[in-house]
Formats: C-alpha cells, sequence, structure tokens
C-alpha cells in the first residue's frame, strides 16, 4: 500500500550507501578524482534552501536535484534548489526516485515530468535521470523478475524521451543493475550512466556501459548533498545542456 508523502523522501545513494557501505576511511583528497573532471553536486529536501552562491564558489559546476519520488512526493525545495542553482551559473537537472513496486514506469514518468521533471536543452539544464537503487521499504529488487524490471525502466525512459526529445540519465550501482535486470538491458546506446560507488576508484560498470558520465563518489563533502564528478570538460557538460561546445 503506498505511504504517506512524507514518508517517500530518500536521496540518491541513501540506500546504496546502507546496502554497498562507504568509504569512511579516504581522505578527502581520495576521493574526489584526480585526473580532470568537473565537480558538482546532488541535493534533495533533506538540504532545504541551498546556499547556491557558496557551491559555486566552492566548485561546483552542476548539481542534480530531486523532484519526485513514486507519485506519492514531491520535494518542497525544489523551485529554491533548481532555480537557485542556475542563477548561480551552475548546471541543473532534476531526477525521480523510483518505487517500481508502486505504478508503471511510464506513470511515474509522467508524474515526474509534471511536477519540475524534464526540462529542455536551454543551455543551462541537463538531462532528468532517474535513480534506481535498493528498494527503501523491502525485497531489494521490489518484486519484479529481472525482466520486469528491464520493462520498468525501459518504460520510463521512453516516456521521458517522447515527451522532451531527451533520454534519461541512469542512476544507479554496479551491484543492484546486475541483480535487478540481470544485466538483460543494453541501454548505453540511449542513457548516459550516473553511477554510484563511494571509494577512492570506480570500479566495474553496470552492464554495457564502456564509460560513466556522472560518478558519485562520496555522499558527504565540501558541497551540499552528495559529491559527483563529471567524467570529461566543462565545454563538453555545456554541450549537454545544450550549450554550444
Amino acid at each position: 500500500m503506498p505511504r504517506p508523502t512524507a514518508w517517500d523522501n530518500h536521496t540518491a545513494g541513501s540506500q546504496i550507501a546502507m546496502h554497498e557501505g562507504t568509504y569512511a576511511a579516504a581522505s578527502l583528497a581520495s576521493r574526489v578524482p584526480a585526473r580532470g573532471g568537473v565537480r558538482g553536486m546532488d541535493v534533495s529536501g533533506h538540504q532545504r534552501n541551498v546556499d547556491w552562491a557558496a557551491a559555486y564558489n566552492r566548485g561546483a559546476r552542476f548539481a542534480y536535484v530531486k523532484a519526485t519520488e513514486s507519485t506519492t512526493f514531491t520535494n518542497p525545495y525544489f523551485k529554491q534548489q533548481y532555480n537557485g542553482a542556475a542563477a548561480a551559473g551552475i548546471l541543473r537537472a532534476a531526477y525521480h526516485f523510483a518505487l517500481p513496486d508502486r505504478s508503471g514506469g511510464a506513470t511515474q514518468a509522467d508524474y515526474f515530468l509534471n511536477h519540475g521533471g524534464g526540462g529542455r536543452a536551454d543551455g543551462k539544464t541537463l538531462p532528468p535521470a532517474l535513480d534506481m537503487e535498493y528498494n527503501p521499504y523491502g525485497a531489494t529488487c521490489y518484486g519484479l523478475s529481472p525482466a520486469k524490471m528491464v520493462r520498468w525502466v525501459k518504460d520510463f525512459s521512453n516516456k521521458v524521451h517522447a515527451r522532451t526529445g531527451r533520454w534519461p540519465t541512469i542512476y544507479t550501482s554496479t551491484k543492484w543493475w546486475r541483480q535487478c535486470t540481470g544485466d538483460l538491458a543494453d541501454m548505453s546506446s540511449t542513457n548516459s550512466l550516473w553511477v554510484a560507488r563511494y571509494a577512492p576508484a570506480v570500479g566495474p560498470l553496470p552492464y554495457a556501459w564502456r564509460r560513466y558520465t556522472f560518478w558519485q563518489h562520496a555522499s558527504s563533502g565540501p558541497l551540499a548533498g552528495d559529491q559527483n564528478v563529471f567524467n570529461g570538460t566543462y565545454r563538453a557538460l555545456q554541450a549537454m545542456a545544450g550549450a554550444a561546445a
């Protein structure tokens, strides 16, 4: 049964950290990729009103902002976070925390897009993201077989693409993806990868992706929320947002 709205308030990686652990012994230097990359962050309602000017000054150049979860939660701080990031010169995007046992992928995609998700390639907005991770309420894979999980993810992805013209980035961990999709789906030709692993190295990637686009490498650090890096130059990141590279 659906839970009250206030309960469905999970952050990207909250369940991955719980199931896979973090690299607490790492120094700050070891948690920040040494070779290139662009630093960024992801936030949710837990961070409330974010000081975006301070985030920019600390090196943030992109931010993912939680918009929705299932069809029962919207981030009450979404506008401040999403619009505030753009006003500070930080490329922004929205993400959706999936609960695939609640409703279909297309249904949750519509809810996400109707409540702040999506965003056109306007030079300041990155493609939206779908957060696929461990079930906060029960069975790891939400009671879905690998084939049904793949169908759910593709239904969400296809709906976002149909309505926005953009393929959503897939956020996940290698372990969860292997267990819950059975490595049955190659989505690497359409969907960028945002991989979560709290360690000094990104490690093996989920099935068929040969490179990651974003890496969530720490759950805390100098930026509000989780710490991320873009696997490329800032000009390449701008190109993802629709700006001239």
